[in-house]
Order: structure tokens, then C-alpha cells, then sequence
């Protein structure tokens, strides 16, 4: 009986086999883009928190008939009624914090519309405004409160976009509405690109 021999691998092939399995896990992860997969998450997180500050605001407006502005500066905003200009929500007018540097909760916290555990968002911990969250109102007791912030991840910066959903923060509010802009075509654009503590010339909004 002929006796059978074992053949192994050559080196040839097994580096033709390692090189396929680079390819193939450098198109994986090409497909699944772990950067715009976190970008995608934070921008969840944010329109999340930007829907409770609104849910807040308007919660704490039912109850006292006023906005945390007006009770903060009555002067510059004596009513309900009054134009509240897209400001970050850190501010003390907006009523998360208390004063510079957020450490202490301010008028919705203490009214229990929103737990001390929000001052640890992102948001309130970012250093410029491409992290912040912005919140502005137009003239009218009946305008809404919207809260802005400038999207991370190219699918939501073109979903806005095609949308007709991006929002020039720095025109400020018409007629108690965001004034909407087609600047921002591209999740590229140069409008999404914030720098130090300007105001976003493209951000997304909630409401919508």
C-alpha cells in the first residue's frame, strides 16, 4: 500500500489568503464607517437633549406663564411675547445653569422640569459652539422654542439639506420661525464648520 502524504499550506498561499482577508475586512470597514457610526449616535443624542430643553421650556412656560429668560431679565424680556435671539444653552437666560461654567443647575432645574444629571451632557460641556446646543424663540406667546445644534455626521447633514431642514442661526428668527438656508449642499460645506464660539451658519432644528 502506497502511504498518503500530508501537504500543508506554501507560503505563497497563506500570503495570498492574508491578503484577501486585509481586503476584505478593509471593505468592511469601509461599509460600516466607524466614525460616521459614532457621528450618527451623537447626533441622536443631541436632537434627544435638544427635544427635552424644548419639552422643558414649554413645560415650565405653562407654569408660570413665562420663559426663564423673562424671569432672569425681565428688563431686555419682559414678557412671554418677547423675541428670545438664538443664544447656547448654557446661558443663565436659557435656565439649565445658573451662571458661567454651568456648575449649579438654574430656573428649570430648580422647577424640576429637567434633573441636575442633565449638566453633564455633552453639550453643556463643550468648549466650542461646534458641540453646543442653541436656543432662540421669535416674538409672540404662540411662537415655538426651537434648539439647535450643528449636526456630526454627513447623513444627517444631507438629510437636512434635502429636507429643506437647515437652519442659518445667524439670520435669526422670521416671524417667529428659523430662517431656513439651501447654503449647505454638501455635508462639506463650509457653513457646518464652526469655529471658537461663533454662532453655526447651518445647524438643524428642533421642532422641525
Amino acid at each position: 500500500m502506497k502511504q498518503k502524504t500530508a501537504r500543508g499550506f506554501t507560503l505563497v498561499e497563506l500570503l495570498i489568503v492574508i491578503a484577501l482577508l486585509g481586503i476584505i475586512a478593509t471593505i468592511v470597514i469601509a461599509a460600516i464607517n466607524p466614525i460616521e457610526q459614532a457621528n450618527r449616535a451623537s447626533d441622536s443624542g443631541m436632537k434627544a437633549d435638544a427635544s427635552q430643553v424644548v419639552s422643558a421650556l414649554q413645560r415650565y412656560y405653562t407654569g408660570h406663564n413665562n420663559y426663564p429668560w423673562s424671569v432672569t431679565d425681565p428688563t431686555n424680556y419682559p414678557s412671554a411675547d418677547t423675541a428670545f435671539p438664538f443664544i447656547t444653552a448654557k446661558d443663565a437666560l436659557v435656565g439649565l445653569c445658573s451662571a458661567t461654567g454651568c456648575t449649579t443647575g438654574g430656573t428649570l432645574i430648580d422647577a424640576n422640569e429637567l434633573q441636575v444629571a442633565f449638566l453633564s451632557r455633552s453639550f453643556i460641556k463643550a468648549t466650542t459652539s461646534a458641540g453646543s446646543l442653541f436656543v432662540g424663540k421669535g416674538a409672540g406667546a404662540s411662537s415655538s422654542v426651537f434648539a439647535c445644534w450643528v449636526p456630526k455626521s454627513n447623513s444627517a447633514r444631507q438629510t437636512a439639506h434635502t429636507n429643506g431642514k437647515v437652519v442659518d442661526l445667524t439670520a435669526g428668527l422670521t416671524a417667529g420661525l428659523p430662517t431656513y438656508t439651501t447654503a449647505c449642499s454638501t455635508p462639506t460645506s463650509a457653513g457646518w464648520t464652526v469655529t471658537g464660539s461663533n454662532m453655526p451658519t447651518c445647524a438643524e432644528c428642533v421642532p422641525e
